[in-house]
């Protein structure tokens, strides 16, 4: 077994190996970028070295300082977790020239699948069933469109050396389909350096199902059964399940030993994971799934498959890696219960889940019923250079419904302040009925995803609770005492005080009015409606309210101009109104576009002079390595645009403004 290892990536999954690789006993190297001096993963290791600046292109994906660091620490061996350069085949091969050993597959098994046209055929080849699509090296745009046509809409264009969900459209109307193809070429140039693409049918009530392989250096080949993850958002995975709702063992066989099947055909080694696209319309049923590609390395959602079957996949990499042969063989493998993960992204679901920047000022996960792999604490800040993971919340339980269960309760007691997160609308999801019975698609998010999104208003009781808190009546203590110095706030010799709290939510204002009484209760008003309520307790940022015999609890956390509650899985940030605030009237007015956050701009289709209509595609910006199509608000003509392609802009700033065609 090794000695050292370094880990050449950061965040969630540099943490998790290693936790795996200290348990063993093997010392860990972290690498950081200048934005990452004080990551939780480089505070986890034995010792960490700088790579460079904060921009992926000069740090973590920067090979030489990755294995000069390996080099002085005298590391036997580099894992590179998933993302970054973890299915890069010259990074395999820099790697074991340098006298080191690579973590994962050999460089010939990535490059044989890292191309999903040559995979495919590939596959054709061996036996394994493929969706039907065009796969060649024809890029012409007109042509792609002609063979598009052929195989009939709906398509999907798939940067060929893709992943994540980057470098990908789906295309219903043939009058879309070359801005479809460009945007997916820029993204495939951005994001892997190749802008080429394939173009495949799209099954229209389709389910995505992965089968986890791993493959040892003497011939030994397993699958450790499969994961669901149908519930996507633009290619991106949302909650991951295993094993997957609806599954037969007739099904399971079948993909299974087609998975290991596609594995074997590449001489692979290690943790990968064959995804499936699966017709669902039916049942499933084992001549209704294709193969749509191999990721060659560890798969973000794992932890799915070790709660199912009590392994550790981190481990049997490294044991694999060192030379050993796989821990337990097929027959030795078993399915026990039901596990869910959900990814709680710093991201805004309510403005089309714009990836957030901010600094986490409270973060509160439940890790006593919860498995929780994260990369970030509280205090730190997600910035605009990384993927925005704060965390990866994963339940098990003996049923799919007792795994769900804890997976919604662990959604409503996750908290995060300062940051804005898709927490609740993970909780949504998570008891949406369809989802619930296990009936869903790739498309459900879509279809649901007004409902999903859709803010909700905070109730009375929740204006209630955060008129008390920010009046200080939650500082008090909920019990009487005879002593009128105990409890002040509010009180008056005579008769009872009225204290005035406005909350703005969303930019509207509500006046609260509280009053204590002699007795130590409180009458609340809100928007007309009066209520009689004692405060039961406030204990760590937690308070229990009793409404005239209706209990009800929220956890709160208080900052200098906002206040944020949590209950029943929603989160309500109130700001205290800034009447002083200057409002830009351009803006206001729908006459200009604004960064939606930092990031880098990508194309600017338009110039001065232009006419526009709504809806048209006027910016495109890539932040936290996703693009983003900033669209013309109405009708107009462009009266002038302040960025170029390749400008890196800030938050907020306008980027071109419009004007009435005269």
């Amino acid at each position: 077994m090794f000695k050292k290892i370094l880990i050449a990536n950061r965040g969630e999954i540099a943490c998790r190996v290693a936790k795996s690789a200290k348990a063993l006993g093997i010392k860990v190297v972290a690498v950081y970028s200048d934005a990452d001096r004080d990551a939780r993963h480089v505070q986890m290791a034995d010792e960490a070295y700088r790579l460079g600046p904060a921009p992926v292109a000069e740090s973590y994906l920067n090979i030489p300082e990755l294995l000069a660091a390996a080099k002085t620490s005298g590391a036997d061996a580099i894992h590179p977790g998933y993302g970054f350069l973890s299915e890069n085949p010259e990074f395999v091969e820099a790697v074991e020239a340098a006298g080191l050993v690579f973590i994962g597959p050999p460089a010939d098994a990535i490059r044989a699948m890292g191309l999903k046209d040559a995979a495919k055929k590939l596959m054709e080849e061996s036996g394994v069933p493929v969706v039907p699509g065009y796969h060649g090296d024809n890029q012409d745009g007109e042509f792609l469109k002609s063979e598009a046509e052929k195989i009939g809409y709906p398509v999907l264009i798939k940067a060929r050396a893709g992943g994540g969900g980057k470098g990908m459209r789906r295309v219903d109307d043939p009058a879309d389909f070359i801005e479809a193809l460009e945007g997916a070429q820029r993204e495939g140039q951005s994001s892997f350096g190749d802008p080429r693409v394939l173009i495949e049918k799209y099954i229209l009530s389709p389910r995505h199902i992965e089968v986890q392989v791993f493959c040892d250096g003497h011939g030994n080949a397993v699958h450790l059964f499969e994961r669901d993850c149908s519930l996507q958002r633009r290619h991106q995975k949302v909650i991951e399940e295993a094993p997957a709702p609806g599954m037969t063992e007739e099904m399971r066989n079948a993909m299974g030993e087609a998975a290991v099947k596609a594995a074997q055909a590449v001489g692979y080694e290690g943790a990968g994971t064959v995804e499936f696209i699966v017709d669902g319309s039916d049942g499933l049923r084992p001549d209704r799934f294709w193969f749509m590609e191999m990721n060659t390395r560890l798969q973000v959602e794992h932890p799915v498959t070790e709660a199912i079957t009590g392994q550790d996949l981190v481990n049997w990499q490294l044991s694999v890696a060192a030379g050993g042969t796989l821990p337990l063989m097929q027959d030795e493998l078993t399915i026990f219960g039901h596990a869910f993960e959900a990814r709680i992204y710093a991201e805004d679901a309510e403005a089309g889940f714009l990836p957030a920047t901010g600094t986490l000022n409270e973060l509160k996960l439940p890790e006593l019923f919860a498995r929780i792999d994260s990369g970030v604490r509280k205090g730190d800040t997600i910035t605009p250079y990384y993927d925005p993971m704060i965390a990866k919340v994963i339940c098990h339980g003996e049923t799919r419904e007792a795994a769900l269960a804890k997976m919604s309760l662990a959604l409503e007691k996750s908290h995060a302040v300062g940051c804005t997160t898709n927490i609740t609308f993970l909780h949504r999801l998570c008891n949406h009925e369809g989802f619930a019975k296990g009936e869903m698609d790739t498309g459900l998010i879509d279809r649901e995803l007004e409902a999903l999104t859709k803010p909700t208003a905070p109730t009375r009781h929740a204006f209630a609770m955060a008129a008390l808190i920010e009046l200080g009546f939650a500082a008090e203590t909920a019990v009487l005492d005879d002593d009128p110095w105990v409890s002040l706030t509010g009180w008056r010799h005579w008769t009872a005080a009225k204290q005035f709290a406005h909350l703005s939510w969303r930019d509207e204002v509500t006046e609260v009015v509280a009053s204590r009484h002699h007795d130590g209760s409180l009458t609340v008003t809100v928007d007309g409606e009066t209520f009689d309520l004692q405060i039961l307790s406030v204990d760590n940022n937690h308070m229990r309210v009793d409404f005239s015999g209706q209990i009800t609890s929220a956890d709160f956390f208080v900052e200098d101009t906002s206040l944020t509650l949590f209950s029943d899985g929603v989160t309500w940030r109130f700001d205290l109104p800034d009447h002083l605030a200057e409002q830009d009237d351009s803006a206001a007015s729908g006459n200009a576009i604004t960064s939606p956050m930092p990031g880098l701009v990508r194309a600017v289709n338009c110039k001065p002079g232009d006419k526009v209509s709504e809806g048209d595609t006027l910016i495109v910006t890539e932040a936290m390595k996703m693009e983003h199509s900033l669209k013309a608000p109405r009708d107009g003509v462009v009266a002038e645009v302040m960025a170029n392609a390749g400008d890196q802009v800030e938050e907020g700033v306008i980027l071109l403004t419009l004007e009435e065609e005269e």
